[in-house]
Protein backbone atom coordinates (compact mmCIF):
# COMPACT_ATOMS: atom_id res chain seq x y z
CA UNK A 1 0.00 0.00 0.00
CA UNK A 2 1.35 3.39 -0.94
CA UNK A 3 2.08 5.61 1.58
CA UNK A 4 -0.07 8.71 1.69
CA UNK A 5 1.53 11.68 0.97
CA UNK A 6 0.20 15.42 1.63
CA UNK A 7 -2.52 16.90 -0.06
CA UNK A 8 -3.47 20.86 0.28
CA UNK A 9 -6.51 20.63 -1.24
CA UNK A 10 -7.45 17.20 1.00
CA UNK A 11 -9.59 17.41 3.71
CA UNK A 12 -8.66 14.01 5.37
CA UNK A 13 -6.75 14.09 8.32
CA UNK A 14 -3.12 13.97 7.95
CA UNK A 15 -0.80 12.09 10.61
CA UNK A 16 2.52 13.46 11.44
CA UNK A 17 4.57 11.80 13.46
CA UNK A 18 7.10 12.86 16.61
CA UNK A 19 9.88 11.89 14.02
CA UNK A 20 8.37 14.03 11.16
CA UNK A 21 8.54 17.24 13.35
CA UNK A 22 12.08 16.56 14.19
CA UNK A 23 12.59 16.21 10.49
CA UNK A 24 10.97 19.21 9.41
CA UNK A 25 13.54 21.21 12.53
CA UNK A 26 16.47 19.38 10.53
CA UNK A 27 15.26 20.45 7.22
CA UNK A 28 12.39 21.77 5.54
CA UNK A 29 13.41 20.96 2.31
CA UNK A 30 13.77 17.55 3.11
CA UNK A 31 10.50 17.43 5.10
CA UNK A 32 9.02 18.84 2.20
CA UNK A 33 9.90 16.26 -0.45
CA UNK A 34 9.36 13.44 1.83
CA UNK A 35 5.87 14.40 3.05
CA UNK A 36 4.57 16.22 -0.09
CA UNK A 37 6.38 14.96 -2.86
CA UNK A 38 6.83 10.88 -1.49
CA UNK A 39 10.92 11.44 -1.85
CA UNK A 40 12.62 10.34 1.67
CA UNK A 41 16.21 9.70 2.30
CA UNK A 42 17.91 6.55 2.19
CA UNK A 43 17.13 4.72 5.02
CA UNK A 44 19.82 3.90 7.87
CA UNK A 45 21.11 0.60 8.86
CA UNK A 46 18.75 -0.88 11.55
CA UNK A 47 20.22 -0.41 15.69
CA UNK A 48 19.37 -4.16 16.38
CA UNK A 49 21.89 -4.41 19.63
CA UNK A 50 20.03 -1.12 20.89
CA UNK A 51 16.27 -2.34 20.10
CA UNK A 52 17.59 -5.59 22.13
CA UNK A 53 18.20 -3.16 25.14
CA UNK A 54 15.20 -1.23 24.53
CA UNK A 55 13.32 -4.02 24.85
CA UNK A 56 14.39 -6.08 27.55
CA UNK A 57 14.30 -2.74 29.65
CA UNK A 58 10.81 -2.34 29.06
CA UNK A 59 10.08 -6.20 30.13
CA UNK A 60 12.34 -5.53 33.33
CA UNK A 61 10.36 -1.95 34.48
CA UNK A 62 7.01 -3.65 33.26
CA UNK A 63 7.41 -6.32 36.24
CA UNK A 64 7.61 -3.24 38.71
CA UNK A 65 4.30 -1.64 36.56
CA UNK A 66 2.78 -4.60 37.34
CA UNK A 67 3.77 -4.77 41.04
CA UNK A 68 3.57 -0.76 41.64
CA UNK A 69 7.00 -0.89 42.89
CA UNK A 70 9.94 1.35 42.42
CA UNK A 71 12.35 -0.29 40.26
CA UNK A 72 15.95 -0.41 42.29
CA UNK A 73 17.65 1.98 39.87
CA UNK A 74 14.94 4.89 40.55
CA UNK A 75 15.82 4.29 44.17
CA UNK A 76 19.28 4.50 43.75
CA UNK A 77 19.10 8.12 42.48
CA UNK A 78 16.55 9.36 44.66
CA UNK A 79 13.42 9.22 42.18
CA UNK A 80 10.26 8.85 44.35
CA UNK A 81 8.03 7.05 41.23
CA UNK A 82 7.04 3.95 39.64
CA UNK A 83 6.13 3.12 36.60
CA UNK A 84 2.94 4.04 35.40
CA UNK A 85 0.14 2.02 35.37
CA UNK A 86 -2.51 3.01 32.13
CA UNK A 87 -4.77 0.60 30.11
CA UNK A 88 -3.42 2.76 27.20
CA UNK A 89 0.67 2.01 27.91
CA UNK A 90 0.89 -0.54 24.73
CA UNK A 91 -0.94 1.93 22.41
CA UNK A 92 1.51 4.76 23.67
CA UNK A 93 4.57 2.65 22.84
CA UNK A 94 3.89 1.29 19.63
CA UNK A 95 5.61 2.81 17.01
CA UNK A 96 2.63 3.62 14.65
CA UNK A 97 0.06 4.67 17.15
CA UNK A 98 1.87 6.18 20.38
CA UNK A 99 0.44 9.06 22.17
CA UNK A 100 -1.85 10.86 20.09
CA UNK A 101 -3.52 14.35 19.87
CA UNK A 102 -5.67 16.36 16.89
CA UNK A 103 -3.98 19.74 16.21
CA UNK A 104 -6.99 22.20 16.61
CA UNK A 105 -5.46 24.62 14.48
CA UNK A 106 -4.00 22.35 11.81
CA UNK A 107 -6.00 19.60 11.30
CA UNK A 108 -2.70 17.23 11.90
CA UNK A 109 -3.13 13.97 14.31
CA UNK A 110 0.39 14.61 16.07
CA UNK A 111 1.52 11.24 17.89
CA UNK A 112 4.39 10.03 18.91
CA UNK A 113 5.48 6.25 20.64
CA UNK A 114 7.14 6.99 23.89
CA UNK A 115 9.15 3.82 25.73
CA UNK A 116 8.39 4.74 29.37
CA UNK A 117 5.91 6.40 31.95
CA UNK A 118 6.78 6.73 35.40
CA UNK A 119 4.33 8.26 37.83
CA UNK A 120 5.05 9.97 41.30
CA UNK A 121 2.93 10.18 44.72
CA UNK A 122 1.76 13.17 43.62
CA UNK A 123 0.00 11.47 40.16
CA UNK A 124 2.37 13.65 38.25
CA UNK A 125 3.70 11.57 35.42
CA UNK A 126 7.17 11.77 33.84
CA UNK A 127 8.24 11.01 30.35
CA UNK A 128 11.04 8.09 30.23
CA UNK A 129 13.70 7.67 27.00
CA UNK A 130 15.38 4.34 26.72
CA UNK A 131 19.08 5.07 25.39
CA UNK A 132 21.99 2.44 24.35
CA UNK A 133 25.38 3.34 23.56
CA UNK A 134 29.03 2.18 23.87
CA UNK A 135 31.54 4.79 24.89
CA UNK A 136 34.26 5.15 27.19
CA UNK A 137 33.90 7.49 30.10
CA UNK A 138 30.37 8.22 31.82
CA UNK A 139 27.19 8.99 29.02
CA UNK A 140 25.73 12.32 29.16
CA UNK A 141 23.82 15.18 27.25
CA UNK A 142 26.19 17.79 26.03
CA UNK A 143 26.71 16.40 22.97
CA UNK A 144 24.79 18.58 19.84
CA UNK A 145 23.44 15.89 18.00
CA UNK A 146 21.80 15.09 20.86
CA UNK A 147 19.38 18.06 21.50
CA UNK A 148 17.24 15.98 19.00
CA UNK A 149 17.08 13.34 21.81
CA UNK A 150 15.80 16.23 23.45
CA UNK A 151 13.25 17.57 21.54
CA UNK A 152 11.89 13.81 21.40
CA UNK A 153 11.04 14.01 25.04
CA UNK A 154 9.78 17.64 24.98
CA UNK A 155 7.40 16.94 22.32
CA UNK A 156 6.06 13.26 24.18
CA UNK A 157 5.65 15.79 26.90
CA UNK A 158 3.62 18.05 24.99
CA UNK A 159 1.58 15.09 23.89
CA UNK A 160 1.16 13.88 26.98
CA UNK A 161 -0.17 17.35 28.55
CA UNK A 162 -2.63 17.46 25.33
CA UNK A 163 -4.29 14.43 26.10
CA UNK A 164 -5.07 15.79 29.91
CA UNK A 165 -2.34 14.64 31.87
CA UNK A 166 -0.55 16.36 34.95
CA UNK A 167 2.78 15.81 33.51
CA UNK A 168 6.34 17.25 35.11
CA UNK A 169 8.48 19.09 33.21
CA UNK A 170 11.71 17.08 34.31
CA UNK A 171 12.11 13.49 32.48
CA UNK A 172 14.73 11.16 32.45
CA UNK A 173 16.81 9.16 29.90
CA UNK A 174 17.82 5.45 31.47
CA UNK A 175 20.85 5.14 29.38
CA UNK A 176 22.73 1.84 28.71
CA UNK A 177 26.11 2.02 28.14
CA UNK A 178 28.04 -1.64 26.86
CA UNK A 179 31.43 -1.67 28.59
CA UNK A 180 34.86 -2.57 26.19
CA UNK A 181 37.19 -3.17 29.19
CA UNK A 182 36.02 -6.88 30.31
CA UNK A 183 38.42 -9.30 30.15
CA UNK A 184 36.49 -11.62 27.25
CA UNK A 185 33.24 -11.40 25.88
CA UNK A 186 31.73 -14.81 26.84
CA UNK A 187 28.82 -14.60 25.03
CA UNK A 188 27.36 -11.75 27.04
CA UNK A 189 27.78 -7.91 26.65
CA UNK A 190 27.72 -5.84 30.28
CA UNK A 191 26.11 -2.80 30.51
CA UNK A 192 26.59 0.35 33.21
CA UNK A 193 23.13 2.31 33.55
CA UNK A 194 22.48 5.35 34.37
CA UNK A 195 19.37 7.67 34.89
CA UNK A 196 20.23 11.15 33.21
CA UNK A 197 17.31 13.89 34.43
CA UNK A 198 16.37 16.78 31.64
CA UNK A 199 13.89 19.34 32.35
CA UNK A 200 12.31 19.92 29.00
CA UNK A 201 10.42 22.97 27.53
CA UNK A 202 7.28 22.59 24.97
CA UNK A 203 7.15 25.92 24.17
CA UNK A 204 8.35 25.24 20.51
CA UNK A 205 6.26 22.57 19.72
CA UNK A 206 3.37 24.60 18.53
CA UNK A 207 5.28 26.78 16.54
CA UNK A 208 6.68 24.00 15.04
CA UNK A 209 3.70 22.46 14.07
CA UNK A 210 1.94 25.51 12.63
CA UNK A 211 5.12 25.94 10.51
CA UNK A 212 5.25 23.01 9.66
CA UNK A 213 1.83 23.27 7.98
CA UNK A 214 2.97 26.74 6.57
CA UNK A 215 5.63 24.56 4.85
CA UNK A 216 3.58 22.05 3.31
CA UNK A 217 0.68 24.00 2.12
CA UNK A 218 3.57 25.80 -0.14
CA UNK A 219 3.98 25.43 -3.53
CA UNK A 220 7.31 26.25 -3.50
CA UNK A 221 10.46 23.86 -1.84
CA UNK A 222 11.82 25.33 0.25
CA UNK A 223 16.21 26.09 -0.24
CA UNK A 224 18.36 23.43 0.38
CA UNK A 225 19.62 23.80 4.37
CA UNK A 226 22.76 24.37 5.28
CA UNK A 227 24.65 21.36 7.33
CA UNK A 228 22.33 18.91 5.12
CA UNK A 229 24.20 15.89 3.91
CA UNK A 230 20.96 15.36 2.03
CA UNK A 231 20.61 18.57 0.68
CA UNK A 232 24.20 18.35 -0.07
CA UNK A 233 23.75 15.07 -2.27
CA UNK A 234 21.07 17.14 -3.82
CA UNK A 235 23.42 20.12 -5.07
CA UNK A 236 26.09 17.17 -5.96
CA UNK A 237 23.82 15.22 -8.43
CA UNK A 238 22.44 18.45 -9.86
CA UNK A 239 26.05 20.17 -10.77
CA UNK A 240 26.66 16.61 -12.02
Amino acid sequence: MARKLYDPKSKEQFKISRTGIENYIRCPRCFYMNQRLGIGQPGGYPFTLNSAVDHLLKKEFDIHRAGATTHPLMKHYGIDAVPFQHEDMDKWRHNFTGVQYIHKSTGFLIYGAVDDVWVDPNGQIMVVDYKATSKDGEVNLDAEWQDGYKRQMEIYQWLLRQNGFKVSDTGYFVYANGQKDRKAFDAKLEFDIKIIPYTGSDGWVEKAIMDAKKCLDSGDIPDYTEGCDFCKYQKALKQL
